[in-house]
């Protein structure tokens, strides 16, 4: 799974081109650059187990092929890769007038560029992306798991606050009962004692 060949073109012609395989993608190549129009497109065609996609601008084709497994995404961001660095580095001038290969230092350029779209997962940006929402769902998943374990002790905690508020409710009614008790009775119990002494 990774990036096999890219090149950039102005028509038909390849001014910069790499490959870190065999085969016969120059003829490939070839034919679809033949086939591609001059106007603004973005395209993959597909040759046996291998995608040619490309990007075409401003008369310039950056194109790239890859293993059909590799899918759409990466190898797009490559081609989008390579156009702003080839533009960048030369003008458009040169580019126009350049000899077949006559831009092929850059292939250094789109070599270095493949083997980073190929291996380094941080190329694809959305997977990147997807990995990061999924820490983030990760550490959102435990705080909740904490959150809930947390209620579940306040609850205890509510539980034990009702019954305890219950029990000295309960108390005091009782507390409130004997001390009304205890005040009836000394009222009595000391009327009896006045009662004895004035006999």
């Amino acid at each position: 799974m990774s990036l096999v060949y890219g090149l950039v073109a102005r028509g038909p012609i390849i001014l910069a081109e790499y490959t870190n395989s065999s085969g016969n993608f120059t003829q490939v190549t070839q034919a679809i650059l033949e086939k591609i129009p001059p106007n603004n497109s973005k395209l993959t065609y597909v040759y046996d187990r291998y995608l040619f996609h490309y990007i075409c601008e401003d008369g310039l084709t950056y194109m790239c092929m890859a293993d059909d497994s590799f899918g759409r995404r990466i190898p797009f961001a490559f081609l989008q890769d390579i156009k702003e660095r080839f533009l960048a580095t030369y003008s458009k001038d040169r580019a126009n007038t350049a000899l077949p290969y006559g831009m092929n230092e850059f292939s250094k350029v789109i070599a270095n560029r493949m083997e980073y779209f190929s291996t380094n997962p941080n190329a694809d940006r959305i997977k990147q992306v997807h990995g990061e929402i999924e820490q983030v769902k990760d550490v959102m998943v435990h705080n909740i798991e904490r959150v809930l374990e947390r209620g579940e002790r306040i609850e205890l905690l509510v539980d034990k606050t009702d019954n305890l508020n219950q029990q000295a409710f309960a108390f005091r009614k009782r507390s409130t009962a004997l001390k009304i008790n205890v005040v009836e009775e000394y009222k009595t119990n000391d009327s009896l004692d006045i009662c004895y002494y004035c006999k």
